[in-house]
């Protein structure tokens, strides 16, 4: 009997490592690095268990924008949950959760997802879904320009980050953030 008979079923610890993979991959090769065959090998996942979890490469893409979207959105929970102020309780959270993205750990994952959303119309399309449920959900808090332009200063951020090409240590990090948070009362 093969190993595979013998090794307990763990499918959404298998899924999680696939993602978790092709993110990797994505970082350290850029989109075009992500294959089946690749992330199934980098895996240690036969090409079989990983067409069970994602019958394609956009299933995979799909896959990894559902778990990165996921995990901002507890975020921005978590945040909000901690906040007692109504008006702009989202646009600080967005804000929070955006300034204090990982580089190390967090962004390879989006690296990949940006540039996808980038160039794969479904993935925009589905973006550019969530941000507008977001801003209907919170339209009676988070509608003003202020709230607008904060969200879309942090989107800028977070494209600084994808891109590497602003250097902001801690305390300057902070600074940014807080002045965008502010935005959220006016």
């Amino acid at each position: 009997m093969t190993e595979a008979h013998r090794r307990k079923k763990q499918p959404e610890q298998v899924r999680q490592q696939l993602l978790e993979v092709a993110a990797r991959l994505s970082h350290e090769q850029g989109v075009a690095g992500i294959t089946l065959d690749a992330v199934s090998q980098a895996a240690g996942v036969s090409k079989g268990g990983l067409l069970h979890h994602f019958p394609n490469k956009q299933a995979l893409f799909d896959g990894l924008f559902d778990d990165l979207v996921a995990r901002f959105d507890a975020a921005i929970e978590e945040a909000m949950a901690a906040d007692p102020v109504a008006q702009g309780r989202f646009t600080r959270a967005y804000v929070d959760v955006c300034s204090k993205l990982d580089p190390d750990a967090d962004v390879p994952g989006w690296r990949m997802l940006t540039i996808a959303m980038i160039a794969e119309p479904n993935l925009k399309g589905r973006w550019r879904e969530w941000v507008s449920c977001r801003a209907q959900e919170f339209a009676d808090t988070d509608a003003s320009p202020n709230c607008v332009l904060a969200r879309l200063a942090a989107d800028g951020l977070w494209l600084a980050d994808l891109m590497q090409s602003h250097d902001l240590d801690a305390v300057a990090r902070l600074a940014l953030a807080d002045n965008l948070k502010a935005l959220s009362a006016r």
